[in-house]
């Protein structure tokens, strides 16, 4: 029997490679190669002034961008199109700020979630046949992050944009005619008070747990002959199927998974520093990065809210308003 051997040699870089040769015939073995890449970008050798002059250098090339893009100018401005009745605009990518008491005018106390849109810019538009061939669809970012912590892929599609680098690129399905021109900046004056929206955000992660916790199970009795079962689900079914169906309720990993919170009022919108109000809470942790769009699951509410002058078309900023 041939003794076999392996040896590992590190290059440069990241790159580990493995070779694995038999004693008798060094012509014979089987390479391996694994490479690993990483984002992130380590900052431990540059001083507090040349951070400074990359934040200051960084910053004039955004508002450089900015500006260019948005020149009304630089080419000609896309067809503005009427609401009509089964319209969808598109969103907004927003920051979870916390939870806060407000009170009506007649005295009543609600719990309303603080969310702010940071930043947020149109970045690309893909038609009906670009995307799924039914419907066309707008990527609007959130939060500007360091450059540093994109792919040179991403970048691009932020230049082409004229935008910073975001931290959230969310999709929304949109209508033909509430198509927007990428680079726009959009803003809680989007959605007014009195509006419903749907809210999507990654919930909060509480590792591995019981039925109990996870499902809401009841759990079994704590006498009466119970031993180191109260806390376990029980029977799984073991019925004629002789088998456990698939989606059976059992412990494993609970939350970090996204949950969309349907049909929630928009109390207040605070333009000034970009914050709406939004009723009961919404998934995620706080300074979470979620998606808000107006709901889908009735267009009734949305063109009663465009006839009242409630909504704006085809989003919330002055310049694209449909008069």
């Amino acid at each position: 029997m041939a003794a076999l051997s392996c040896r590992f040699l590190f290059q440069r870089g990241t790159r580990l490679i493995c070779l694995r040769a038999a004693a008798e015939s060094p012509s014979q073995f089987v390479s391996c190669i694994r490479t690993v890449t990483t984002t992130t970008w380590f900052d431990e050798h540059l001083t507090e002034d040349n951070k400074e002059y990359m934040r200051k250098s960084m910053a004039e090339e955004y508002e450089r961008q900015t500006a260019s893009k948005l020149n009304p100018l630089k080419d000609e401005p896309w067809q503005r199109h009427e609401w009509t009745e089964g319209s969808r605009r598109v969103g907004l990518v927003a920051v979870k700020l916390g939870m806060a008491p407000i009170w009506t005018k007649t005295g009543e106390r609600h719990v309303a979630t603080l969310l702010q849109v940071q930043d947020c810019h149109v970045i690309k538009h893909l038609s009906k046949e670009e995307y799924d061939g039914r419907t066309a669809v707008l990527l609007v970012g959130g939060k500007n992050v360091s450059p540093f912590h994109r792919t040179e892929e991403q970048m691009e599609m932020f230049r082409n944009a004229g935008v910073p680098p975001k931290q959230k690129v969310s999709t929304f399905k949109v209508s033909d005619n509430a198509i927007i021109k990428p680079g726009t900046p959009l803003y809680a004056a989007h959605f007014r008070p009195g509006q419903y929206v749907d809210v999507t955000a990654k919930s909060i992660g509480k590792g591995f747990q019981g039925v109990m916790k996870r499902w809401g199970f009841k759990g079994q009795p704590a006498t009466h002959g119970q031993t180191k079962t109260h806390r376990r689900p029980g029977a799984s079914g073991p019925g004629d199927a002789a088998k456990v169906f698939k989606g059976k309720k059992m412990p494993g990993r609970m939350g970090n998974i996204y949950v969309t919170a349907y049909g929630l009022k928009i109390w207040r919108v605070n333009t000034k520093y970009n914050v709406l109000y939004v009723n009961g809470s919404v998934p995620g942790h706080r300074n979470c990065l979620l998606k808000v769009k107006t709901i889908t699951d009735t267009h009734t509410l949305e063109a009663k809210c465009e006839v009242e002058g409630l909504i704006k078309f085809p989003a919330g900023v002055p310049e694209l308003w449909c008069l």
